[in-house]
C-alpha cells in the first residue's frame, strides 16, 4: 500500500458548529463536502467550538463511544484523483452493480431513512471522513431532514429511492416516473440539489424503470456488489473481497455505525480506499 496521508481525520469541530457554518453558506445547487467543510476556517457568525471531550491520549475509549468508533477505523491512503465513467449520450440510464473502474476505490450506500437514525452517525461520518452516498425516501427524508442535511454537511450526499419504497418492476411508465420525479422532486426541495443517481427499491428493475429514471434526471441507476447489517460484510461473489469498483449496501438502522465500521474494515483488507460514487458520475 502506497505510504500517503491518511484520509481519516479526528475533527476537533463537533457537529453542531460545522452545521452553523453550513447555514451561511448553502443554498440552492450547493453540494457540501466534507473536504470542502474541513479546509475552510469556521464562519465570523458561528458559535465557538464545543471543547473536546476525546479521551486523554494514554486513556483508551469505551467500546461503543463514538471516540471508540472512530479510534477503530483503519488508515487508508488518499483516493487517486476520480476518473469519471462514460455516461451513454443517449437512452435510458445504464444500470450498474458495480461502477465500471479499476480505480483502487470502493463505495459505500446507505438506503431508506425511515426505519432508525442513530444518532452519532453525522459525527462518525465527519470524524473519520467517510465518503457516502445516501438513497433516500422522500417521506423519511421529509420527516428527518435535519438529521440527514447534518450527514450531508459531514460529507454525504443525497440520492433518489422512490417515494413509497415498493417494487417498481411491471409497473406502467406513469406509475415509475411518479414514484422517481416525484422524490426527486421532494429532494431537491429539501437538499437544494436535484438527485443524479437512482437506486429501485429492493433492486428490482425492467427497462421502464432505467427510461424513467433518466427522464426524472438519473445519470445512473446503482445495485449492489455486497450488502452490511449488523457489522457483518456479506459477499454476493465467493471471493469474499471487495474489488474495485464495488457498490456496498447498508441501511439506516440500528447497527448502523457497526455496518459503517465493517465495511470500512473490508475496504481495507481489500487494499482500496472509500470514495464518492458522485465523483465518478457526473
Amino acid at each position: 500500500m502506497l505510504s500517503a496521508p491518511v484520509r481519516r481525520i479526528v475533527a476537533a469541530v463537533t457537529l453542531p458548529a460545522i452545521l452553523a457554518l453550513s447555514s451561511c453558506t448553502a443554498g440552492p445547487g450547493h453540494a457540501a463536502h466534507a473536504r470542502q467543510v474541513a479546509a475552510g476556517p469556521p464562519s465570523p457568525s458561528a458559535p465557538p467550538p464545543t471543547p473536546s471531550t476525546s479521551p486523554s491520549p494514554t486513556a483508551k475509549p469505551a467500546p461503543g463511544t463514538l471516540e471508540w468508533y472512530v479510534s477503530q477505523v483503519p488508515t487508508f491512503p488518499e483516493a487517486p484523483p476520480p476518473q469519471p465513467v462514460q455516461l451513454p449520450a443517449t437512452g435510458p440510464a445504464p444500470i450498474w452493480h458495480r461502477l465500471p473502474t479499476e480505480q483502487k476505490v470502493a463505495f459505500i450506500t446507505i438506503d431508506d431513512g425511515g426505519l432508525a437514525r442513530p444518532p452519532a452517525v453525522a459525527d462518525f461520518i465527519w470524524q473519520a471522513h467517510i465518503p457516502v452516498t445516501m438513497f433516500l425516501n422522500s417521506p423519511a427524508a421529509e420527516e428527518h431532514d435535519v438529521y440527514f442535511r447534518q450527514i450531508e454537511v459531514a460529507g454525504g450526499v443525497v440520492e433518489n429511492h422512490t417515494i413509497r419504497h415498493t417494487s417498481l418492476a411491471g409497473r406502467s411508465y406513469d406509475h415509475q416516473k411518479q414514484e422517481i420525479c416525484g422524490a426527486a422532486d421532494k429532494l431537491e426541495a429539501l437538499f437544494g440539489k436535484r438527485p443524479t443517481l437512482f437506486r429501485p427499491p429492493f433492486g428490482e428493475h425492467d427497462t421502464t424503470t432505467l427510461q424513467a429514471a433518466h427522464d426524472c434526471g438519473a445519470k445512473a441507476v446503482f445495485h449492489w456488489t455486497e450488502t452490511v447489517h449488523e457489522g457483518k460484510v456479506r459477499y454476493q461473489t465467493p471471493e469474499k473481497v471487495v474489488h474495485p469498483g464495488d457498490v456496498l449496501l447498508m441501511h439506516f438502522r440500528p447497527a448502523l455505525m457497526d455496518d459503517l465500521l465493517a465495511a470500512l474494515k473490508a475496504i481495507h483488507r481489500a487494499g482500496l480506499t472509500p470514495a464518492l460514487l458522485e465523483d465518478y458520475v457526473r
